[in-house]
């Protein structure tokens, strides 16, 4: 599952005439990084739906081997209900990922591998691409807490976590196994009844707003179980036109 919908406006004039993910970085669309880091984990194009909106003719005409859903309420809602609109084909279980995001290939084999019902792709290395960043700060970052016996069990996932305290940041890549999809849907579900009207669902964003991490928050304090996977680096997400031009520096490990 890809989560490509929005149009990434913050990277102005590279998005005029294409969705964010075909925005060329390190030499290549980041939707070619995205395929080969899925194919690691065992993935065919076949297998592999896109949840599209902004420029969707011009993502099905790049890459039509890939199935697609389209989100036709891209400007009103946000990455949640973007995945939710491929809700058939989530129930089997499935790896999820952002669209504007470039990763090493092996993270998405070592969820694979992952034991566990929910695992989530945590940079440990994060505050490293954070240096110099003016237009998206580390209050922006995705940061979660881990702990438990084995150190890898998700605590807590949100913007609001101190920098200082945070284990990492989600990189945005997860995966879920049938069971750990049935319990995403079923709190999908079960938070979209309670809060679908209401002006709020988490700090200060409705639920049509909300992000993947709102109901992982959520679902995390109703008891789930979340655990967490390392990579160490290897990771950048492109959000700005100054993420564009930092990119092979970050990439090269430069500070």
């Amino acid at each position: 599952m890809i989560i490509g919908a929005g149009r990434g406006s913050r990277l102005r004039h590279l998005t005029e005439e294409l969705p964010k993910t075909l925005v060329p970085i390190l030499g290549r669309p980041m939707l070619d990084g995205i395929l080969e880091a899925l194919a690691a984990g065992g993935f065919r194009r076949s297998d592999i739906v896109f949840v599209c909106g902004y420029k969707a003719d011009v993502i099905r005409a790049a890459y039509p081997d890939l199935t697609y859903v389209e989100n036709r309420d891209w400007e009103q809602n946000n990455i949640l209900l973007s995945l939710l609109c491929a809700r058939e084909h989530l129930e089997g279980g499935f790896v999820s990922t952002y669209a504007d995001i470039v990763y090493r290939p092996e993270i998405v084999a070592g969820l694979v591998r992952s034991p566990h019902d929910i695992t989530l792709a945590c940079d440990t290395d994060w505050r490293r691409r954070y240096v110099g960043r003016s237009q998206h700060p580390e209050t922006d970052a995705e940061k979660l807490r881990a702990g438990g016996a084995g150190g890898d069990r998700v605590l807590q996932i949100s913007r609001r976590i101190p920098s200082e305290s945070a284990t990492g940041e989600f990189i945005g890549v997860m995966k879920l196994s049938a069971r750990g999809a049935g319990q995403f849907l079923a709190a999908f579900d079960a938070a979209r009844d309670a809060f679908a009207e209401r002006p709020e669902f988490r700090e200060g964003r409705s639920f049509q707003r909300a992000y993947l991490i709102d109901l992982l928050e959520h679902m995390i304090e109703s008891g789930a179980d979340l655990h967490k996977l390392d990579t160490h680096g290897g990771y950048m997400e492109i959000d700005t036109l100054e993420d564009a031009s930092m990119a092979d520096a970050w990439w090269r490990g430069a500070p």
